[in-house]
């Protein structure tokens, strides 16, 4: 059986954190926490890896994964350009629960699955996450559960779901919020005819909070589209 380390212990954190190392070189997954829920991860960088990932999630090459980083300069690294209003976010919410996805650099040899010539990109604020990422390099990292399934937010529930697919556990304990992280696109800011910033996924960064960086930047809320909307039915007068 995959072993599982609880790293609230300092002895295993420093044994697991060297079998996690490892396990990412050979090419093989492991799984960690992150202040979101936990993550399952592989070398970014190493395509069958990343193959291994999808299948231990039962996903196909259309659902590529995120890339957890360390700081905004490998971030510069991975994409072709970072704009200003991006930079902003970054300083805001990064570390934090905000994925941004953007045009990747043209010159960087991974293989993700079909990303259309993006990639989708965080900075975890967690301890562990990120000392993993500082030793290794940018992980492909998505939520430690089958597809279909609830995200993990303990060890033990990523463990029953994924198995001996996964090479290490990286046990820290409940996750703090147990909410994934928003999603959001910001490709058309980088050479698009109409640049908006659209959200592909509500989580921990709410619309309020990016709107207060983005503002006319970010879509229209379509909650607030609807309610104005139904408000507009309600005040029209009756034409029967």
């Amino acid at each position: 059986m995959s072993p599982i380390f609880d790293c609230r212990d300092e002895a295993q954190l420093l044994a697991g954190m060297r079998q996690a190392r490892r396990a990412i070189g050979r090419g093989e997954l492991v799984v960690l926490p992150t202040d979101t829920v936990y993550g399952i991860a592989a070398d970014a960088f190493d395509a069958q890896a990343v193959q291994r990932l999808l299948d231990a999630k039962g996903r196909g090459r259309q659902s590529p994964p995120p890339v957890l980083v360390a700081g905004l300069t490998t971030l510069r690294a991975l994409v072709a350009e970072v704009p200003e209003p991006i930079e902003r976010l970054v300083e805001e919410y990064w570390p934090g629960g905000l994925t941004i996805v953007l045009p990747a650099q043209p010159s960087l040899t991974w293989d993700l699955g079909d990303t259309h010539g993006t990639v989708a990109v965080r900075m975890p604020a967690h301890r562990i996450a990120l000392e993993l990422l500082e030793e290794t390099g940018p992980l492909a990292v998505s939520s430690a559960n089958l597809t279909g399934k609830a995200p993990a937010t303990a060890a033990d529930d990523a463990q029953d779901m994924l198995g001996e697919g996964v090479a290490v556990y990286l046990d820290d304990g409940p996750s703090a919020t147990g909410i994934s992280s928003t999603i959001i696109d910001a490709t058309s800011l980088v050479g698009g005819l109409e640049p908006i910033v659209r959200v592909l996924r509500d989580g921990a960064v709410d619309r309020e909070r990016l709107r207060g960086i983005l503002g006319d930047l970010l879509e229209p809320d379509p909650d607030a589209e609807r309610q104005d909307a139904e408000r507009s039915g309600a005040e029209e007068p009756d034409r029967a």
